[in-house]
């Protein structure tokens, strides 16, 4: 919509919410409609968890090349060779994903159930979308139930290796 449409739209609702006492009260109620809470701020990671996230990438490379395939431009390749590389890379991060990381809906129920979000609820980890108007409690349909990671265990490193190392560069000699 150009400049002018605009303009012209603004002076329409203008005069409409003059003259109109109904639109009015309508944009009022809009306007006073309280917006979701908003999410926590971003947390600074620590240096441990600087080294837990890389410790974890660096199983998933191990086990699936998962760095190897995301850093590969793709578009060159036919999408049969794409699927079958995805094939591995998929098994070998499932199953790391699967040893060392316990993983859990964060909702329970199956997509498309109504569920319904308490007042109170964390941003962070639900985020209802869609029409949202008014306080909560609100009531929907899952779409998706979420990921939370119950437990961790990475595996230790060495005192002696760099922790930020994903995967060592390998020399053949």
């Amino acid at each position: 919509m150009g400049f002018f449409a605009r303009w012209i739209l603004a002076l329409k609702l203008f005069f409409r919410i003059w003259f109109d006492r109904q639109a009015a009260e309508a944009h009022k109620a809009l306007a006073e409609t309280k917006a979701l809470p908003e999410p926590a701020q971003p947390r600074r990671v620590s240096e441990e968890g600087e080294r837990g996230a890389v410790r974890l990438l660096a199983v998933m490379q191990r086990e699936g090349r998962l760095v190897d395939f995301l850093m590969e431009d793709v578009t060159t390749y036919d999408d049969s060779q794409v699927g079958a590389a995805v094939r591995s890379v998929h098994a070998g991060c499932r199953r790391a994903l699967a040893e060392f990381v316990a993983l859990e809906p964060v909702l329970p129920g199956d997509e498309g159930t109504e569920v319904s979000v308490a007042e109170g609820f964390d941003p962070s980890a639900i985020s209802v979308v869609g029409d949202v108007r008014g306080d909560p409690p609100f009531k929907g349909t899952l779409a998706h139930h979420g990921w939370r990671a119950a437990k961790v265990t990475l595996p230790d490193l060495p005192g002696t290796m760099d922790a930020m190392i994903v995967s060592p560069a390998e020399v053949e000699v």
